[in-house]
């Protein structure tokens, strides 16, 4: 698959400096300032209402923009956005296909629309259902696909006009899990062939995956970067403090007993273990005896890494003038 023609190969393929949009007297993007290079896997993540969606509708030029600039492969999206959407392609959250329609006939449809006829309309659909593995769910209706494979026929949709850029929106919310690791398995395939991917989602485990991550909060960009260097931000690893990792035989009931040790700032379970933040005066020994007492055996305390979950919500509780 082609990554598409632009003038800015070289360079970040979306380049935001101050993007702003007000709806009236409510400003839905505040100064949001970041960059993205090709073939990268940019995940956008923050609460419903933060502005996610409204800042992929800048950059695919169906807002503009109150204030600030945005670029996509190097052509301004409110002064070009003629010569900047052939590079786009874009997959909303919701389904926005013909739920009437076979799968088959969705795709002939939209390669119709993108101009292709003939000889290059088959060797393009022929392109598209392979890379998809859409052979078996043709001749189904759209309304029947499930949810996985709705999402790979609106991606192969997408993909029709082989774009430099891919913006997805919540791509994988409301389907499976096995759905989940093949569609980002489709995500990677594209970002090592040169596609540059603007992914929102809402899943951590999603998050650490990207190559970098943005995270949005009431309308401002708090962070931008590396998830390694974001995890290495003071904010997340506060002087005099170390993380563990505590696994044990009843999980739920320790987070309580641990919660209240003193010097734990914060514990939060996952499965059957908890990662906590705690003073360096909390020793490993303090942890098995507060959770023995309680009654609870099989403690295993190991040193663990902040995840990015820790990030976004060390820097919210920063944004939000406080702690928890």
């Amino acid at each position: 698959m082609s990554a598409g023609n632009t003038n800015a190969m070289d360079g970040p393929m979306i380049e935001c400096a101050g993007l702003t949009r007000r709806f009236g007297k409510f400003t839905a993007v505040d100064d949001v300032t970041f960059s993205v290079g090709r073939g990268e896997i940019f995940g956008f993540l923050g609460p419903n209402g933060s502005g996610k969606s409204t800042v992929i509708r800048m950059l695919c030029a169906l807002l503009e923009p109150s204030g600030g600039t945005a670029r996509v492969g190097g052509f301004d999206v409110a002064r070009e956005p003629e010569r900047m959407k052939p590079l786009i392609g874009y997959m909303s959250q919701k389904f926005s296909l013909y739920d009437e329609l076979t799968a088959r006939e969705n795709l002939s449809f939209y390669g119709r629309l993108y101009g292709f006829h003939g000889a290059a309309l088959r060797r393009r659909f022929d392109e598209l259902v392979a890379l998809t593995h859409l052979a078996p769910y043709l001749d189904r209706r759209a309304a029947l696909l499930s949810g996985g494979w709705r999402q790979r026929l609106a991606m192969a949709c997408a993909l029709v006009h082989e774009p430099a850029v891919l913006f997805l929106d919540e791509p994988t919310a409301g389907i499976d899990p096995v759905a989940r690791r093949e569609l980002w398995g489709l995500l990677f395939d594209f970002a090592a062939r040169g596609m540059t991917l603007f992914v929102t989602t809402h899943y951590m485990d999603e998050a650490e995956r990207c190559s970098k991550v943005g995270y949005i909060h009431l309308s401002r960009l708090i962070v931008s970067g590396l998830p390694d260097d974001l995890k290495r931000l003071p904010e997340v690893n506060p002087a005099g403090t170390r993380r563990i990792e505590v696994a044990c035989d009843h999980a739920t009931a320790g987070l309580r007993v641990l919660r209240g040790l003193p010097g734990v700032r914060s514990a939060t379970a996952f499965g059957q273990s908890m990662n906590l933040l705690v003073d360096a005066t909390v020793t490993d020994g303090a942890v098995r005896a507060s959770l023995g007492a309680a009654g609870i055996g099989m403690v295993d305390v190991r040193p663990t890494g902040p995840t990015l979950e820790d990030v976004f919500v060390a820097l919210t509780d920063r944004a939000n003038g406080g702690g928890r």
